[in-house]
């Protein structure tokens, strides 16, 4: 998880930043790591407004040294992470997280700088891509496919046999029926009830699920 005892990074100090940072907290409980001396908070320079945030120090990113950190970009927005990843150094060493209440099957994949949180279940044949975030009670069946930078909300409900694109984005309590496809850049809105394949990108609302048209 950590490569050699690299300090730990954590981009972006809004909520789910901060919800990374307990979930680390968590993790590290048991061992002798001190969260507090080496995790530290990182925003760019323009948004750089105090210097700790619940007691970690925040660094601004013109101080950043990619060779000195472990990275989490902690960000909702899958396209907004997508291109701050894309802005980062190639050689940057990207944290995967996983809360020790998650369930995760020695049968499923996980691509690097994801975070599964507490109360996640994840079962068995599964592929997750780079840098997903699978919010808390999560769950996940068995032989899904799932692209880079996927998101969920708390409660998400994903049945087996599914494969699912890059940068989607599932809201609280979203439930997905077996066998479904769902393209790249879609956003399920919360309480969405997937039962069909979705092959167009854009937002989709309520149950039955329809697409929210912009006027």
């Amino acid at each position: 998880m950590v490569k050699n005892n690299n300090k730990i990074c954590i981009i972006g100090t809004g909520g789910f930043g901060r919800e990374v940072l307990c979930c680390l907290i968590d993790l590290y409980r048991s061992s002798k790591i001190n969260i507090f001396e080496n995790v530290y908070f990182m925003v760019s320079d323009e948004y750089y407004k105090e210097e700790t945030v619940m007691g970690v120090k925040v660094i601004k990113l013109s101080d950043f040294v990619t060779s000195e950190y472990n990275v989490f970009v902690a960000i909702g927005n899958p396209q907004a992470r997508r291109k701050i990843v894309e802005s980062l150094p190639l050689q940057t060493n990207y944290l995967t997280i996983i809360h020790p209440s998650a369930l995760v099957s020695d049968f499923t994949e996980i691509g690097e700088g994801s975070i599964i949180t507490a109360g996640t279940i994840l079962t068995c044949n599964l592929k997750i891509g780079k840098h997903a975030h699978l919010n808390l009670n999560t769950t996940i069946g068995h032989d899904c496919v799932i692209g880079d930078y996927f998101t969920t909300a708390p409660a998400t409900n994903i049945s087996g046999n599914c494969k699912i694109g890059d940068s989607v984005y599932f809201g609280t309590n979203s439930a997905v029926k077996e066998g479904i496809s769902i393209c790249s850049d879609v956003t399920i809105g919360m309480g969405g009830v997937v039962v069909k394949d979705i092959n167009e990108k854009g937002i989709y609302i309520g149950n039955p699920l329809r697409k929210l048209e912009r006027k």
